[in-house]
């Protein structure tokens, strides 16, 4: 029997119209592919799982998208994979507006089991070249504060990019006035909790 994250469900059932039938095929081929396959939620958008990341997907307002997170190993015969290759991208199949717009069955089931077998075997993705032009990030001391505080949201931090950082501690330091900077910071702090990044409205 398939294990269902009952979050996955609710997603699903907020997202719009167009997406809804997308994200239920999407998901049932996954679970096709993998019946060992474990659902679960991170930054906000549905993620699967099997012996570590897996694959994930996502509904926008005007479109979908559904990406491997091993994409840069995988042997892409179909040549769908070509942008993952190049750089990291969220989503794998380009805008997905329709289920005209995914590839066969067939394929997407190919390629999850591919990715399956990736990690079965344990292959890990080469480490990122660093970008040396990145500045460092110098949270608000405030800031700090409160996620030493709050171990959950610290730990949700310091698991996110350093682009989702750099969003979280920007927004907080451009803050004009006090009171907007406390409540900005907890905002962060709550949504850091359930792990949300900093515009994690948009993914809905």
């Amino acid at each position: 029997m398939a294990k269902k994250d009952k979050r996955i469900d609710a997603y699903i059932g907020k997202s719009a119209n167009f997406a809804k039938p997308i994200l239920i095929h999407l998901r049932k081929l996954v679970h096709e592919a993998c019946p060992e396959v474990e659902e679960t939620m991170k930054w906000s958008f549905p993620h699967f799982d099997y012996k570590g990341s897996m694959c994930h997907m996502a509904s926008f307002k005007q479109h979908c998208t559904f990406g491997f997170w091993k994409a840069a190993l995988m042997k892409d015969s179909d040549k769908l994979l070509e942008v993952a290759k190049s750089e990291v991208a969220m989503g794998h199949f380009g805008k997905i507006t329709s289920l005209k717009d995914l590839p066969k069955d067939a394929v997407i089931i190919k390629y999850v089991k591919e990715a399956a077998k990736l990690n079965e075997l344990n292959i890990k993705l080469p480490p990122r070249k660093t970008t040396v032009n990145k500045e460092e990030l110098e949270p608000h001391p405030d800031f700090l504060k409160e996620m030493g505080k709050n171990k959950k949201a610290l730990k949700v931090y310091e698991e996110f990019s350093y682009s989702n950082k750099k969003e979280y501690v920007m927004w907080i330091n451009e803050a004009k006035t006090e009171a907007t900077r406390n409540k900005r910071i907890a905002d962060a702090m709550e949504w850091m909790s359930e792990g949300k990044i900093r515009n994690w409205k948009y993914l809905k």
